[in-house]
């Protein structure tokens, strides 16, 4: 049925079974809790609305922070008394008089504009008169990259664009390049910190509404129109105007002042974030207010992740070094760089070699801050150890540290166990049973009073040490035993056990135990730490040697171990079988594997550096550990990859239509997608529309409801590539749940994992069936393009040939439709 059809005669969403509860959350109060007009205050006003001239109060900065901003803008001479004196001083910036009321001028203080930074970093001169004048970066030249890179879907574009800006601050306020890094990653402190702004949309409702003036009514007229707060509060705010104009609002100090919400807590702390958004506001001027409200929402809408960022702080160092230069041909005046000089002044071939030079260094930038990133995750310390000693002193500065997190490893998965052989033919390898636990990176070091120093982090680098006393207690046993050690980094599997007879448990039972502030006392749920690979120990990073060797020195250093006290956790390594004892041993262990309950596959690993090239091969295989890169020295044969057992995916939903029939109250089909690492959201790859139970349909219509615009909306709001899916309505894609389907095959209407098949169309999932819900993943770690594309191709030879024909849901209404009969209740 078509789309036009089903919304004949349809409700606008579909009927839940109990009340929803109204939490903060939910983005519906962003337009709801209005002030009543007494709260809006006109007595002491300098701001008029200019289509009904209501003056209202938004003279909201008190006299020291008012002194704070008025000093930090000094240099561009635009405090209140001295504005008329310097208003031509600086040409990006204008006052414009738009009327008087009572006697008082209205004065409208116009957006800076900027030339365009999008373009070739080689033919950029990062000199800005706007930028050079201020003391600290200006907020609106972070803004005007940001709607730079809004406007394209380029990845050059956006690489260009993000280099420009960079290389702008490196010259003219290099102290502001980390609060800018910040601002543009829409994040506040490095992934393992706790920091976080915990804002609800009902506090930017209400200080959009303060400062603007607009009734309650406007503003959600405007986001249904819209459909994004970012671009509700630009609308809103540009019919603003000032009797006296606000300083400038400065990278520092936007940065510091959403430090200050994210530390605000206990009684009035809702109160006091409202008061610091709502006096960002009454300064942001044009693009300044869209990205502000998007940033505190959390959402900035732009392709720019973290790869890029990364690769733009790279090239832009190159070009722009921020100390003293050790290359004289590569500096940050276009006119020293040859591709930027007259054609007819360098010959081509000249041209050609310096450009061959300078994307060698880019290369090797990039190479060095991405590995140097994912082993130590700080933009902090990153960008310190830059401003003073440059790429050369980078890995001395930023090395791997005990308590701060590297990224993990990660397994190419493969769908077949004869795949394992025709990778690695004969060179040697181990499989490790992968458990149904919880991935964990253990840190300990012995401090200068005795004492060990213990901190757990998840495998999205999450700080997760006061959920696991028991494991702090066996640290510290375990250091106590081995009194030789000072410090190291175990990789390991928390699986919850049995604390009797020690047998292993469901991920379901670890998943009971309390989050955070877990007193030894309150542990009812015993565990066992499963290491399985040793990258620290005693200041010597291990992560270059070759895997046999740190797993030897693991269990030689750290024999399995059961601590006295039956409260703390066991040390045990994880069950294993190298191909050495032969194929049919190895076998034999996959299959025990595949009939235990509580393991969910096997982890392939190299055991050696490859020493020879084989045919075909651009590089050989290594054995390091490879932090935050999947590749097959390290391989993921689940159970649900197998072929027979069916192919797995987790996918992420992003969309669904208005069901049929009895599921007339329902969403059903539902729309997944896979993840775009390069473009940072997912791309639509097929419809689901079996597996679920009635109990999970009505959880779902309760969860996605068109009442809570936050999760579901019929307006795109989020940041995803639809192909020639039309869904009735859109979900915010924040979870991942685990898909299985019949194969891979073309599709005319999915683009996914288009620019790896041959066809110029993408691939899909067909006969797709909900398995579960993925709590244990975010959405950047389900399944991507590569993934998908392995699959298909492994399939090429193996199936018939696949028909090109468009797949079709067709939603069956009556009892025979088997995927009603399943009872799976999420």
């Amino acid at each position: 049925m078509s789309s036009s059809k089903r919304r004949i005669d349809r409700p606008s969403t579909p009927t839940k079974s109990k009340r929803r509860k109204n939490t903060q959350s939910q983005l519906d109060s962003f337009f709801s809790n209005p002030r009543s007009p007494s709260q809006v205050k006109a007595s002491s006003s300098k701001t008029i609305i200019a289509q009904d001239k209501e003056i209202i109060d938004v003279d909201l900065l008190d006299n020291e922070e008012a002194s704070a901003l008025e000093h930090q803008s000094s240099a561009l001479s635009l405090t209140p008394s001295s504005f008329k004196k310097n208003q031509n001083a600086l040409h990006p910036v204008k006052f414009i008089q738009t009327g008087r009321q009572d006697g008082l001028a209205i004065v409208e203080q116009s957006a800076p504009r900027y030339a365009s930074i999008d373009v070739d970093p080689v033919s950029y001169a990062p000199s800005t008169p706007f930028v050079s004048q201020s003391t600290d970066t200006p907020y609106s030249f972070l803004a005007h990259a940001l709607a730079t890179i809004n406007s394209t879907r380029s990845r050059n574009a956006i690489l260009n664009t993000l280099t420009n800006t960079f290389r702008t601050i490196l010259v003219h306020h290099p102290h502001s390049l980390l609060p800018s890094l910040y601002l543009l990653s829409n994040t506040l402190s490095p992934p393992y910190s706790a920091l976080e702004l915990n804002i609800g949309p009902s506090v930017i409702s209400q200080a959009i509404q303060q400062v603007s003036g607009l009734t309650p009514a406007s503003l959600r007229k405007l986001y249904t129109s819209t459909g994004d707060p970012g671009d509700v509060a630009f609308m809103a705010k540009s019919t603003t105007r000032t009797l006296i104009p606000h300083p400038p609002l400065l990278a520092n100090f936007v940065y510091k002042s959403l430090i200050k919400v994210a530390s605000c807590k206990g009684p009035g702390a809702t109160k006091e974030k409202q008061r610091i958004i709502e006096k960002l506001l009454v300064s942001a001027k044009g693009e300044e207010t869209r990205f502000l409200v998007r940033t505190l929402s959390q959402n900035l809408r732009v392709g720019a992740v973290r790869t890029s960022l990364l690769t733009a702080l790279a090239r832009s160092v190159v070009l722009n070094p921020p100390v003293a230069r050790k290359d004289p041909k590569i500096d940050g005046s276009p006119k020293e760089l040859p591709p930027a000089q007259p054609i007819d002044t360098v010959s081509k071939k000249n041209m050609a070699s310096s450009r061959d030079e300078l994307l060698s260094k880019f290369r090797s930038a990039e190479q060095l801050i991405r590995k140097i990133y994912v082993q130590h995750p700080s933009y902090d310390h990153i960008v310190s150890a830059l401003l003073e000693g440059g790429l050369d002193e980078l890995p001395q500065r930023v090395p791997l540290t005990v308590g701060i997190p590297l990224y993990p490893a990660l397994g190419s998965p493969i769908r077949s166990f004869g795949e394992i052989f025709e990778r690695l033919n004969d060179m040697p390898f181990t499989a490790e049973l992968k458990y149904d636990g919880q991935r964990a990176q253990i840190h300990a070091s012995r401090q200068s009073d005795g004492c060990v120093d213990v901190r757990l982090f998840s495998r999205h680098l999450e700080n997760m040490t006061s959920k696991y006393p028991d494991i702090i207690g066996l640290m510290e046993a375990l250091f106590e035993k081995h009194t030789e050690t000072e410090s190291l980094i175990l990789d390991s599997e928390i699986v919850a056990i049995d604390r009797e007879t020690g047998s292993l448990k469901s991920f379901q039972a670890l998943s009971g135990r309390a989050r955070k502030d877990v007193s030894l006392d309150q542990v009812e749920i015993s565990v066992g730490v499963f290491a399985f690979d040793l990258l620290y120990l005693n200041g010597e990073i291990l992560l270059d040697h070759p895997f046999r060797y740190r797993r030897s020195l693991l269990r030689n250093r750290f024999p399995v171990f059961t601590p006295e006290n039956q409260f703390f956790a066991r040390f045990q390594h994880v069950d294993s079988c190298d191909s050495e004892e032969g194929q049919i041993r190895i076998q034999t262990f996959w299959e025990r594997t595949v009939s235990r309950h509580d393991t969910e596959g096997l982890m392939i690993k190299l055991l050696d550096h490859e020493v020879r090239n084989e045919e075909g091969r651009k590089k050989p295989m290594s054995a390091v550990y490879d932090a935050d890169k999947r590749t097959y020295s390290w391989m993921k044969l689940k159970k649900d990859y197998v072929s027979g057992l069916g192919d797995s995916l987790d996918l992420i939903p992003i969309g669904a239509w208005y069901g049929n029939g009895r599921k007339v109250n329902w969403w059903s089909p539902i729309l997944l997608g896979i993840w775009d690492a390069d473009r940072g959201h997912p791309v639509a790859v097929c419809k689901c529309m079996s597996g679920f139970s009635d109990a999970f349909y009505k959880t779902l219509s309760e969860q996605y409801s068109l009442e809570d615009p936050s999760k579901c909306s019929r307006n795109r709001l989020w940041e995803c590539e639809m192909g020639g899916f039309k869904p009735d309505v859109y979900f915010k894609p924040d979870v991942v749940w685990e898909i299985r389907g019949a194969d891979i095959t073309i599709s005319p209407v999915s683009i996914a994992a288009r620019h790896l098949t041959s066809s110029a169309k993408g691939l899909s999932l067909r006969f797709p069936r909900f398995i579960q819900v993925r709590n244990d993943k975010t959405i950047s770690q389900a399944s991507d393009a590569s993934f998908l594309a392995n699959i298909w191709r492994s399939q090429q030879g193996k199936l018939k040939e696949e028909q090109d024909d468009e797949l079709i849901d067709v939603d069956i209404d009556s009892a025979a439709d088997y995927s009603e009969m399943d009872d799976i209740d999420v």
